[in-house]
């Protein structure tokens, strides 16, 4: 870190500020603004009304007039005169009104100084749940349960703890002035600094939660225009009021403090690499120019956008986040003078392809509804399959008064399941062990499932006439009862269930890696095998018991169109998961658009495994809508009517009698063939009959 932050620092000092003089910016800022709120609470009516108040104030100050000589030398020179003068303003106790303006000028002067927004404001807004887990790990001990400053830490502290659910003292307090005390502490007392403790999203999220344990209960819409988080963050709470309008109430305000909106991570993350984009290409086209100042103030100018999202991508993968931050040096110094411009395109597209990653870390996230729907449509396309299956071997087993031997199916069926389960767990303790790989077993997992899913795919589609369901399903119960023993029908169970168990761990696990986290993952695709087990559980009662048809074809057309979209989007995410974990390159193509929920991302590698998808589907609706069909209208029998006008069977056609009466003969032949062909099939007919029954299907 130090070593990045140094060549951002070498390229800084010809070219402004880098990013240890922003840190120590905002440092700055926050304390004379911190400093400008003490003061407030300690005056009134041009008279010091709590002299401990200001005395924190003047601490904030003296603290911000030290690290101001960290900043360069002519911008440290004209920040230190005006702390100066704020210390002047408070110790002939001039009004507050006019201690906040000068402070507010400090910090804008600031911003201009080093280029760069100084209040950290975040995209999004903070997440109160967290803010509470904060509150309860880091401040309870002081502050209380509650918040009421009376906490067992707290108790012979002085000054004690701020009782944070006054209304009154803390009514001009905001959650971005919340946001200050957390970051820097408060002088003077014993509230720590938590700048290096805390990310700044953790730091927002305490502050947020800090300024609603004051607001009591919360009720009414909030419009749109307060919807938005850098807006409400800078207003206290009669501001709040007065942006609400006439009609707007205490329990109203209280709604705006503690507002949460749905699904806003996505697209603020969205925003936030589109610019970090934008500004890489506006830098690397101005050091295409010759243009090599602005563009290395430009370079920086996307890391610092990029830091509104950095702190998510190093906690959760901070290797990536280390070697941005390097390319991002490297773009910079580069962009500063002295590289060429295809040097410049390969350090555009290798921190193009980082970026890449770094969003699919941030925000690639499935909905829950498509993570419900694609779980219940697993669910019910395997069960169904064993389902019709088991069902055609018990039709069978009663109509042939065998009823005692359906013991022999339950028991492959019991196996089956064990054996899916134990699967599963087998794939999970691999996931586990594995863990340095998991990013690569992911992926591969991925791979697999698409595969098995292209090919399921296909499958039903080939079976969607109920001729050719009707022959598969005669065939699985001829293998069956061929066997006689107990052993083949509880084997022939066991396949029908393990495979279809098999498939259903395989494409969960898949499932379960395309939805990321665990927490935002288990509760719709667990809702899906809920629900999907359950309409199994009526398909099966309604078959078995009141012989009730499915529509088997345009079952098998809908699911198997699904299964194909999930293979088509399990290519690219699969890919993605390899590229994660190392096991391919990533080739950034700039342009090309993403749709993370089909898979689609601007890597060349992703959109080669689609396209290789997309033919395959293509040859495969054209192998069995088109080849196959050709093929079964040439094998088919001749018609009666056909044959009788063919000249081999007719003699008014022409053909010779002599030639006539040997085809008679070879027709006798045939015939006697036929009917012994016809005494073997009626020892099949209760396996017929009962396999016509249990296939549910429109007649044909």
């Amino acid at each position: 870190m130090n070593l990045i932050y140094a060549a951002l620092m070498s390229a800084s000092v010809i070219h402004g500020p880098g990013p240890d003089s922003v840190a120590v910016a905002r440092r700055i800022a926050a304390s004379v603004q911190v400093a400008a709120q003490e003061y407030r609470n300690g005056v009134a009516n041009g008279r010091v009304t709590a002299q401990s108040e200001v005395e924190e104030a003047r601490l904030f100050l003296t603290e911000a007039r030290r690290a101001a000589q960290v900043l360069p030398a002519k911008l440290g020179g004209s920040i230190s005169a005006e702390i100066d003068g704020l210390i002047a303003l408070i110790a002939r106790v001039a009004p507050a009104d006019s201690v906040a303006l000068a402070a507010r000028h400090t910090a804008e002067d600031l911003a201009s100084g080093v280029g760069a927004a100084l209040d950290e404001m975040p995209i999004r807004t903070p997440t109160l749940a967290r803010g509470a887990q904060l509150f309860h790990q880091e401040c309870s001990s002081c502050h209380g349960e509650l918040g009421r400053g009376d906490g067992p830490a707290g108790r012979g502290l002085v000054p004690v703890p701020a009782n944070l659910t006054d209304a009154g003292e803390l009514a001009d307090a905001t959650p971005l002035s919340f946001y200050h005390r957390i970051t820097i502490g408060v002088a003077g007392t014993a509230m720590p600094a938590f700048e290096t403790r805390l990310p700044a999203a953790d730091r927002w999220a305490l502050a947020l939660y800090a300024t609603t344990l004051r607001q009591g209960r919360a009720e009414g819409d909030v419009p749109a225009k307060l919807r938005t988080f850098a807006t409400v963050a800078v207003l206290t709470d009669s501001q709040v009021l007065v942006a609400l309008g006439s009609a707007g109430t205490r329990v109203q305000a209280a709604a705006v403090r503690g507002f949460q909106p749905i699904d806003q991570e996505g697209a603020a993350s969205a925003a936030v690499f589109t610019a970090v984009r934008d500004k890489i290409t506006a830098a690397v086209e101005l050091a295409a120019h010759g243009q090599h100042e602005q563009a290395a103030s430009t370079a920086f100018d996307a890391y610092l956008e990029f830091e509104k999202v950095e702190s998510t991508v190093h906690a959760k993968d901070s290797e990536l986040s280390s070697r941005l931050e390097a390319a991002f040096a490297t773009l910079r110094t580069r962009a500063a003078g002295g590289a060429t411009t295809s040097e410049l395109a390969g350090v555009q597209r290798d921190l193009g392809a980082l970026l890449e990653q770094a969003e699919r870390v941030v925000s690639d996230r499935m909905s829950a509804v498509n993570l419900f729907v694609q779980s219940l449509v697993i669910m019910l396309r395997e069960g169904l399959e064993a389902i019709l299956i088991i069902g055609a071997l018990i039709a069978f087993l009663m109509k042939a008064g065998a009823g005692h031997r359906k013991r022999d199916i339950h028991i492959g069926v019991g196996a089956a399941i064990a054996m899916s389960l134990l699967t599963a767990v087998l794939l999970e303790t691999v996931f586990a062990i594995s863990a340095a790989h998991r990013g690569a077993l992911e992926g591969l997992t991925m791979m697999v499932a698409v595969v098995v899913l292209f090919y399921v795919s296909y499958w039903l589609l080939s079976k969607m006439e109920v001729a050719k369901w009707t022959a598969f399903v005669k065939e699985r119960l001829a293998v069956a009862v061929d066997g006689g023993s107990a052993f083949a029908l509880a084997s022939a169970a066991f396949l029908a269930v393990y495979r279809e168990g098999f498939e259903t761990v395989l494409f969960y696990k898949a499932l379960f890696v395309e939805g990321g986290a665990l927490s935002a993952t288990f509760v719709p695709v667990t809702a899906g095998i809920v629900a999907g087990g359950l309409a199994l559980a009526v398909v099966y009662i309604a078959i078995n018991r009141w012989g009730v048809r499915l529509p088997l074809k345009p079952f098998f057309a809908l699911t198997s169109g699904f299964l194909y979209y999930m293979a088509f989007v399990f290519a690219g995410k699969g890919v993605a998961e390899l590229q994660e974990g190392g096991l391919l390159g990533v080739t950034y193509m700039p342009g090309w658009p993403r749709f993370p929920a089909l898979g689609i991302y601007p890597t060349l590698e992703s959109n080669v495994a689609q396209s290789i998808m997309a033919l395959l589907a293509g040859g495969a609706l054209l192998w069995i809508f088109v080849v196959q069909r050709v093929r079964d209208r040439q094998l088919a029998p001749v018609p009666v009517e056909t044959a009788r006008r063919d000249p081999i069977f007719d003699p008014a056609a022409g053909a010779p009698v002599e030639e006539t009466m040997l085809r008679s003969l070879e027709r006798m032949e045939a015939d006697l063939g036929a009917l012994r062909a016809e005494v073997e099939r009626m020892r099949q007919t209760v396996v017929d009959v009962s396999a016509d029954e249990i296939v549910k299907g429109p007649r044909t």
